[in-house]
Formats: structure tokens, sequence, C-alpha cells
């Protein structure tokens, strides 16, 4: 049996490639949008991809699966399970088997028996590989987002991503019940997951790669729950908020991803055409993917802030509804100035590469080409106009500032659970993935933004600057920094409080 993980470190996503070697046939589980990897993977090894599967609908990026199954006509086959509202409406139009607990693929003499999991998602199927000819029983399990390493799969997200009402505790109830068939299972079995650490798919996945039944029996908090009551109330607690985009994920998985030959051409922009294209701020975004003390002290007035690093894709996400076109501005300088008009070919930066993976996987497919920052910023300045920059206040200038009786309104940033934490004094809490629908009921007046260490307030604040919202401030190093001043956080509620 030749087996290989992949591992996409934006999405922090892991898909499968399994083959037969005796018979060269290979199966793909859980694939991603950009096929490559898995067709040289399968050309260097000898095999033939005919077969692919995924483990549910996916809600955290665009699925592979017709990607994969239009470019090697391999079988697909994808779960009937979940009820009505959770079928693929692609199913029948690109001929997929459709899958039951109990049902088997044969991949040559690698047998894959499905096993009904849900609670993560209502059609969600985990797959127990047997290398056949060994005549030792199961290897392991594909658990998809089911059972990660140190974790379980999130049931809430129906509800919040999808909007699905009053599903959370249902699916916390039904995952409980799946869990106890997991715990079934003999201790031996490998354990491969479909996310490991810095998904939003749960709380507290690990960065192992992989792990064995016994050992999350003695080390997931989740497989470990016994207690219904309380496996719901911690499985619900404490889960980060998801990306915007998950809710629009849902919806092209389950009724058929584009094929990535439908994208716009992504081609380097003329400068003068990328700062024309600014005026329109409704249906074009333009990020510009330089630090953010860089952007913070320079930047042409109505681009996005958005550094490219491994959380940009789920800040795009976030913050960009997924059908507006964007033109993205590489950070990495070149060893020659070109001219603004010039049409002479250019290599595509490293960033710009990865940050096109990074939206293409997450269904962004409007992208409409890209330029250099500087390159922007030297023309806007030509043209006889000022750089935009945004205001940056320290923690000790913030303190100072609310003792001399002049305080400003502050806008805190970070996640629910950073809030339960700790939070500065007074301080007003949207989550930057919120803050697009709260901006018309924010104050008036200048006022500070802050995160926990100065990330996302920096997106946070160059979006208000965007939509016209100047007076928006930086805290430059956010609670960690205000924390390090020795400053004390707002009093938490006593729990007596918060059961009244």
């Amino acid at each position: 049996m030749f087996f290989r993980q992949f591992y996409d470190t934006a999405l922090a996503q892991a898909s499968y490639l399994i083959g037969c070697q005796a018979t060269g046939e290979a199966i793909v589980v859980d694939p991603l949008r950009d096929i490559a990897a898995y067709l040289d993977v399968a050309q260097s090894e000898g095999l033939r991809i005919t077969h692919i599967t995924e483990t549910h609908i996916h809600a955290d990026f665009v699925s592979g699966a017709r990607e994969l199954h239009a470019a090697t006509g391999a079988q697909l086959f994808l779960s009937a399970e979940g009820g009505h509202d959770w079928q693929y409406g692609y199913a029948a139009a690109d001929g997929a088997t459709l899958l039951r607990d109990g049902a088997g693929i044969m991949v040559g003499n690698i047998r894959l028996d499905v096993m009904h999991t849900p609670g993560h998602t209502p059609e969600h199927l985990s797959f127990i590989v047997t290398d056949t000819p060994r005549a030792a029983g199961a290897m392991g399990i594909l658990t998809g987002d089911f059972v990660f390493v140190g974790d379980v799969g999130r049931p809430d997200l129906l509800e919040r991503a999808a909007k699905v009402a009053n599903t959370m505790e249902a699916g916390a109830r039904t995952l409980f019940r799946s869990l106890a068939r997991f715990r079934a299972l003999p201790d031996h079995l490998q354990v491969w997951p479909g996310h490991g650490a810095g998904s939003a798919c749960g709380k507290a996945l690990g960065a192992v790669p992989s792990s064995t039944v016994g050992y999350e029996k003695l080390a997931n908090w989740g497989v470990a729950a016994t207690d219904e009551e309380t496996f719901v109330e911690q499985v619900l607690a404490g889960q980060p908020e998801p990306p915007r985009y998950f809710a629009d994920m849902k919806r092209i998985n389950r009724d058929g991803p584009a094929l990535l030959t439908t994208r716009m051409p992504f081609t380097v922009l003329q400068v003068d055409e990328v700062l024309d294209r600014l005026a329109d701020r409704t249906d074009t975004w333009v990020i510009d993917m330089r630090p953010a003390a860089a952007f913070a002290a320079a930047h042409v007035p109505g681009t996005l802030s958005v550094p490219r690093n491994r959380s940009f894709s789920t800040w795009v996400g976030s913050l960009i509804p997924i059908d507006r076109e964007i033109i993205l501005l590489s950070g990495m300088e070149q060893s020659t100035e070109p001219s603004a008009s010039s049409t002479a070919p250019v290599d595509v930066p490293d960033d710009l590469l990865q940050a096109m993976h990074d939206l293409t996987a997450i269904g962004y497919d409007r992208l409409r080409g890209w330029s250099r920052a500087t390159d922007v910023l030297a023309t806007w300045q030509q043209r006889g106009q000022a750089p935009a920059h945004i205001p940056q206040i320290t923690a000790a200038q913030f303190a100072a500032a609310r003792l001399a009786a002049q305080p400003e309104p502050i806008i805190d940033v970070r996640g629910l659970s950073e809030w339960d934490a700790g939070h500065i004094p007074d301080a007003r809490h949207i989550p930057l993935g919120n803050l697009p629908e709260a901006m018309a009921d924010l104050p008036a007046g200048p006022f500070v933004v802050q995160c926990q260490s100065g990330t996302r307030s920096a997106i946070a604040t160059s979006l208000l600057h965007r939509a016209g919202r100047t007076d928006a401030v930086n805290l430059t190093g956010g609670y960690q920094a205000w924390r390090s001043a020795g400053f004390a956080p707002a009093a938490l509620p006593t729990p007596d409080a918060v059961s009244r």
C-alpha cells in the first residue's frame, strides 16, 4: 500500500492519496482545488487516480473532488447520509457513487469501509482503511473533521456559519454518539485527521499529523468524555468565530464547485489601471500585502492591508464578499524599476503565487490581476497625491490620555475567548470578522482599535480607513502591550453575576 498525506498550511488541511501498488490504482481523499500535487505524486509513483472521495461537505475550502474527476475521469464516491438538505447537488450529473454507513470502496487490494460519523455535519463519513493482502485487519481511519489529534470536530458551524438555526446542541449530541462508535475501534488503528493546528474547524487541534485510536482515548478530551451533558457544554464553549466565507463554502461544495478553467485570467496590471479601479470601492477590492508597518506609514487611499501570511485567506474571506473583484499588490521588491505603463512580461513574485493559491482555494475566482505596491504608491505620489497613513498610539500614550480625562473609545477586535480571558476597561468588543456589519454603529469622533498583539487591529484600521473612518487609530502591540506596560484588565464578572 502506498500512503501520502498532503498538508496545506494556510488552511491547516490534510488530504490523502492511498494507492494499491499491485494494481496501480489510487484514491484521493478530501482533495484541495489545486490538484497538481496529487497528479504529480501519482505519476511519480506509477499510480493512476481511479477513485475520489471526501469525508463531508467542507466549510473551509473549495473541494477539489470535481476538479480531480474532470482531470482524471476517476469515479467519485460521495456521502448519501445526512438527510435531504445535505445531499450533493452535482452527484448525479457527475455519475457519483453514493455511500452509506457500512458500504465499502475497493481500490485494487485496498478497502475503505464507510462509517457514518455525524455531528460536525449531518452527512460526515469516516473511512477505515485495510490493506487486504496483509490479512492483519484494519490499519487506520481517515476521520476528516470528526476526530482530530487532541480535539473533535465542532458541531456549531451549521448554526454559526451557515445560519441553520437551532442545530448546535443537536449536533453536539449526535457527535457524542458518534464518538462512542470511535471508542469501540481497536486501539492500534492510526488516526489520519482532516485538519491540524490553526484550523477553525476545532478549538484545540494538535500539530502532530497523526495519532492512534488508543492514544486519543487517553489524551483527547472529546473522545474521553462519557457524560453527555458535560460534553455538550464543553464542545460548544470557546469555539473560535468562523470566517464569514464558511457559509459560501458549504453552498459551493454542496451544489458543485466551478472548475478552475472558469476563473478570470490573472495578469500583471498597469499601475494606472490599478489606480483607476480604486474608484470603484463597491465591486473592486485592492489588497496591499506589504507588512502592516509599511502600509501604516504610507499607502494609497482605498487599499486594504492584509499582509501575506498563513492567516491571509482567513481575513480576506472574512472581510470581502466572495463575488467581488480583487487586485493584489505584491509587497516584494524587484531589482529594476519598471515604468508605470510597462507591458513587458514580469515574473510573478512568490507572495503573489501563494496568495493566488490561497484565494483560489476558498473560491475567490474574480482575481483581476496584480501590481507591486511600491510602484502603485510611487505613481500615486507622482500624480501629486499625498499618501495616506494609519495613526498609531502606544499603550502608555493611550493610558495617559485616559488619565488626562481625554479618553477615546476603544474597539477590541479579538475573538470571544480572548475577550473573556481579559480586556481593556471600557472597551467595546467587535470581532474583526464582524466589523463590516458593525461600521454603521461605531462611535463618532476618533477611536482606538486594538487586538492581542497589533496584527488584526492593523487590518481593522485599514478596513475602517477604506470606508472613510480615517479617525480610527491603531493601538500598537495591542492587549499584550497594554498588560506588559503594567495596566490592569477590566474586572471580570463573578460567577454569580454571570448566572444572573
